[in-house]
């Protein structure tokens, strides 16, 4: 654990910076999940493009927190944080959402984009414990 107030100032600043990020990729994978609704409903070419350019923004985003991670991972040391928190939507799922473009894909898109949104709020939150632990060294 960071021992030393520069340490800990350093952990502090990474993990608003965090925080920053996942608030960013939440807010993309939010109207990507709303596109996604609207493209159950029959949205599209238009909504795909729209809904998968929100979840590369968000994808920017998320490889963006695993560096920060890895940042604080070695800036607190011995603390147990986990590594990979890449996006996994992509590949064949969007070949197919393009492709196929049918209901049955566009809810199995919307469901992926829900358990990352989900993946998001709940390492956020984690990241606020964080911040309150080290608040409190």
């Amino acid at each position: 654990m960071a021992d030393n107030p520069a340490q800990i100032n350093k952990a502090l600043s990474l993990t608003d910076e965090l925080i920053d990020c996942l608030n960013t990729a939440e807010r993309q994978l939010s109207s990507a999940r709303n596109w996604g609704f609207l493209d159950v409903l029959g949205g599209g070419l238009v909504v795909d493009l729209i809904k998968h350019s929100k979840l590369r923004n968000a994808q920017t985003s998320m490889e963006h927190v695993n560096n920060l991670m890895e940042e604080l991972k070695n800036t607190l040391g011995s603390i147990s944080i986990t590594d990979d928190y890449r996006m996994q939507i992509g590949g064949f799922a969007t070949f197919a959402d393009f492709f196929f473009d049918s209901a049955f894909v566009d809810v199995y898109m919307t469901a992926k984009i829900m358990n990352s949104l989900s993946e998001v709020r709940r390492l956020k939150e984690k990241c606020y414990e964080l911040k309150r632990h080290l608040s409190e060294i």
